[in-house]
């Protein structure tokens, strides 16, 4: 049974929603080989979204804004702090049960695509869907397509990676994050390899995403025009992060 709450839940009269992601108090620290003590990216980190809701977190090259994402999408666990993720506080949990929620909960758009040599743009899409049970491979394929086709891609679905240019793999590795319509897309630089009407684009259907349906977007950027989408903008600097 799934521990998140449909859509639906999220708007009955009443108390406010629970956040979709709620962090508190969180440091990261990393050793350093040759160094005493050890390196502290993220420090005393708190922030809020909630259901319908877009965050923006600016901040220079080596401010540990990737860091941070890989935190909120618990792929690293912090060493301090909470990261609670509708309600559920997920530091603790046992490695296999932070897996289960992530991939039932969050998507990603990574900086490194991390997509697969000799995969057509379908399949690199529907492989999501592989471990989410309940479709057979046409279903997944169709879905796919869906997927493709709104970031602009219809026509390039049996194209490999070696023939996709930058951007397109940028497109394929954003339709991949929502092929499983994502609570929580968590998004590291998505519009870095676009032209600006793609990345206009693109970004539309992830803004929409989040608001339209109850969802929430976590946004990493060097672009401050960008950043001013989002409802609430943040800075990570020295490991700190505060608003805008």
């Amino acid at each position: 049974m799934s521990v998140i709450p449909e859509p639906g839940d999220l708007r009955v009269a009443g108390p406010p929603p629970e956040p979709v992601l709620a962090v508190e108090g969180v440091t990261k620290r990393f050793k350093l080989k040759g160094r005493a003590d050890p390196l502290t990216v993220l420090e005393d980190v708190t922030l809020t979204v909630r259901p319908g809701a877009t965050a923006a977190i600016v901040g220079l090259s080596g401010a540990g804004k990737s860091t941070l994402l890989n935190v909120l999408g618990l792929l690293e666990r912090p060493d301090t702090g909470t990261v609670r993720i509708y309600g559920r506080e997920t530091t603790t949990m046992r490695e296999r049960d932070r897996a289960g929620l992530r991939g039932e909960t969050i998507g990603f758009v990574f900086q490194q695509l991390n997509l697969l040599q000799r995969r057509t743009a379908r399949q690199q899409v529907a492989a999501p869907l592989l471990y989410a049970g309940g479709r057979t491979l046409r279903r997944r394929y169709e879905l796919a397509d869906e997927a493709l086709r709104r970031v602009g891609l219809g026509e390039r679905l049996h194209a490999t990676q070696a023939s996709l240019s930058g951007g397109e793999q940028q497109r394929v590795a954003i339709a991949r994050a929502l092929i499983r319509d994502p609570r929580l897309i968590l998004a590291d630089e998505p519009t870095g390899a676009l032209d600006p009407q793609t990345a206009a684009q693109v970004m539309d259907l992830l803004f929409d995403r989040a608001r339209a349906e109850d969802r929430a977007l976590v946004l990493v950027t060097h672009d401050h025009a960008l950043a001013r989408r989002a409802d609430d903008v943040y800075v990570l600097d020295k490991g700190r992060l505060s608003p805008a």
